[in-house]
């Protein structure tokens, strides 16, 4: 499927990686519709991608099957990405399972049921939970360590179950995790990098929760982007997952010293506070898949990155003393 000129809807398309997605796909000259109930995204994320004129905009929520049936119509792709954090998973497991579970068989059953081409479901690399060992390939066991990475993979269940019961394209991909513009900075949806920068352009420390040896697959969020789009166009890797990441690992006290060494602040370093409950030790992965079948490679390093990031961040306007005095520590 080359996407150029077709219609898709994107759920979740004004969060954070979604809007990426979104931008992907109005610069190649699509239709894009997007749901979101904008309980964690922003209209603002969408402001590049509605000034060409090939977005439409709905606000509703996947949990509401009958919305999505009425939404979700005769499509070239319905890319799923709507879905409720690690965080809020930890006190309110029930809310997760229903958005990410329930919400993903509405929205997988409204595209079956209305003649959409294709289903792309994002799950995440919380489905894989910690590395049993690395590179984590595809065939990677499943032993997710929250309610949430188990509710992303019961919606790769959901998804595929599509493929398997009434033949539809379907194609699931595990992005690790992403950073850059729009990264959530507030409440439970704050992610570590975020944090990291604004505590330090604060005047304080990070904060790491466990020994900071944890690793992640840090990737560039136009990178991730570029990713998902490339990967829900092809053919080959229809019934099939594939990871999206930068396959390379970083712990996260190597991204606070970084962070530091950015600021001006080398030679400190982070707080250590206790772990957070179902953290993932270790996640890399492999992206030999992605590479071979559609050709991807990121292109923006992790120094490189959060350079780019802290740019970006200093030109939005945000006050980091005033997000400091409303911050959470245990955003959870």
């Amino acid at each position: 499927m080359e996407l150029s000129d077709k219609d898709v809807v994107v759920t979740g398309g004004a969060g954070f990686i979604g809007s990426h997605v979104v931008d992907e796909l109005t610069s190649a000259g699509n239709r894009v519709m997007v749901i979101d109930n904008l309980s964690t995204g922003s209209l603002d994320n969408l402001n590049d991608a509605m000034a060409t004129g090939r977005v439409t905009f709905v606000e509703a929520d996947i949990t509401d099957a009958a919305r999505m049936n009425e939404l979700i119509g005769d499509v070239d792709l319905v890319l799923h990405m709507a879905v409720a954090c690690v965080r809020t998973s930890l006190n309110e497991p029930e809310f997760v399972h229903e958005v990410n579970a329930t919400g993903t068989l509405n929205v997988a059953l409204a595209a079956q049921r209305n003649g959409a081409e294709r289903l792309v479901y994002v799950s995440s690399s919380e489905a894989y939970g910690s590395a049993h060992y690395v590179p984590m390939d595809e065939t990677h066991p499943m032993d997710p360590t929250t309610v949430y990475g188990a509710s992303k993979l019961v919606g790769e269940a959901y998804a595929l179950a599509m493929r398997n019961t009434y033949g539809m394209d379907v194609t699931i991909i595990r992005p690790f995790n992403s950073y850059g513009p729009r990264e959530p900075h507030e409440g439970k949806r704050a992610e570590v990098i975020p944090k990291f920068v604004l505590r330090t352009m604060a005047g304080d420390r990070p904060v790491i929760f466990g020994d900071g040896q944890q690793t992640r697959d840090f990737t560039w969020v136009e990178d991730t982007a570029r990713g998902i789009v490339a990967a829900s166009s092809c053919d080959k890797l229809v019934g099939e997952a594939v990871n999206v990441a930068y396959g390379q690992e970083v712990s996260i006290v190597d991204i606070a010293n970084k962070v530091l060494g950015v600021l001006g602040r080398d030679g400190e370093e982070a707080v250590l506070d206790e772990p957070r409950p179902g953290d993932v030790d270790r996640h890399y992965a492999d992206t030999t898949k992605a590479q071979n079948q559609f050709d991807w490679q990121p292109v923006v390093a992790i120094d490189e990155g959060l350079a780019a990031y802290i740019k970006w961040l200093e030109g939005t306007g945000i006050d980091p003393q005033v997000w400091l005095a409303n911050e959470t520590t245990r955003n959870w």
